[in-house]
């Protein structure tokens, strides 16, 4: 089985890391891989990598006349893809050695048509102690608790998730209303896509937690004012979500703020009048803040969006 992976960059600043992530799709066990590369806008970035990569036999490589954001991006990489599956990652992510071949495995193994991996953090500055391992997600990190192995889910992580090449093309890739685009904050382009692909052929996207990618978590990720703000546009892009596709499409969302208020909270307070500490104390406050803060988002958007 063929694989494609998908690789968006824009920005010379982290060029570094994204050498690094190709390189880590490079070095994969599994074979045949080829690596479609996206530069977005950026004609000297896409010079720089030709020269680095462009020699390379599996990799192929594509610059944006202008910038036109990641879900458009993602859509232009489909273009050149030839592989059975497509699989999409980040340029700020490093690929397990057998990412690819543990995603095969689902492929091979069942009817899935679209199957993802875990999300692990890569503390490039350290873990902050008042962020609670709940709100992981809000740096691109599986939370506890995720899903089971071989669970259907609505989505996993967009550094960290695959579909069969028809699937993409049948539903003709990303919707480009969402996504990351300059200073425009509507994040959930995976799930606009995967909502669609459930109401079309009525399956989710397979979890394979031995598939893994670590995701850098840089400095200004782990600011409390960074994560406060990344909150508000995760609640307003819920909103967004549901005006695009459906109400039913947050459903996921639904379901972890009744985990978090029925199950995180009282273990929270148990685990605390167990062992009293500063960090605890600071991450049960946290889990208030960031919720009510993804409420304002949320409620933001329901203005915006009506």
């Amino acid at each position: 089985m063929k694989v494609s992976v998908v690789i968006c960059t824009y920005s010379p600043d982290i060029y570094e890391h994204f050498c690094e992530a190709v390189e880590s799709v490079l070095a994969q066990t599994h074979d045949p891989v080829e690596l479609v590369l996206v530069v977005d806008g950026n004609e000297e970035l896409h010079e720089r990598v030709v020269d680095d990569f462009g020699d390379h036999p599996a990799v192929k490589t594509h610059c944006n006349e202008e910038n036109v954001g990641l879900s458009a991006s993602r859509n232009n990489a489909l273009e050149y893809v030839t592989g059975d599956v497509v699989a999409f990652m980040d340029d700020d992510a490093v690929a397990d050695e057998r990412w690819i071949e543990e995603l095969v495995t689902v492929y091979e193994s069942t009817d899935a048509i679209a199957a993802g991996g875990r999300m692990t953090p890569l503390w490039v500055a350290g873990k902050p102690r008042f962020l609670p391992e709940e709100f992981y997600w809000l740096v691109g990190v599986n939370p506890p608790g995720f899903a089971e192995a071989d669970e259907e889910v609505r989505n996993t992580y967009g550094s960290n998730i695959s579909f069969r090449a028809w699937v993409l093309e049948e539903l003709d890739g990303f919707e480009t209303q969402v996504g990351r685009q300059g200073e425009k904050n509507l994040q959930a382009e995976e799930p606009e896509l995967c909502v669609r692909m459930q109401e079309r052929y009525g399956q989710g996207v397979v979890y394979n937690p031995d598939a893994t990618v670590g995701h850098k978590v840089f400095a200004y990720r782990t600011e409390f004012r960074w994560l406060l703000e990344r909150s508000f546009w995760q609640g307003y892009s819920k909103r967004g979500l549901e005006t695009v596709v459906s109400t039913e499409a947050t459903d996921t969302e639904t379901a972890f703020l009744g985990e978090l208020v029925f199950e995180s909270v009282p273990s929270r307070i148990g685990s605390f009048v167990r062992g009293p500490s500063l960090a605890k104390l600071l991450q049960f406050i946290t889990l208030f803040v960031f919720t009510a803060m993804v409420g304002f988002g949320y409620l933001y958007g329901v203005l915006k969006w009506r």
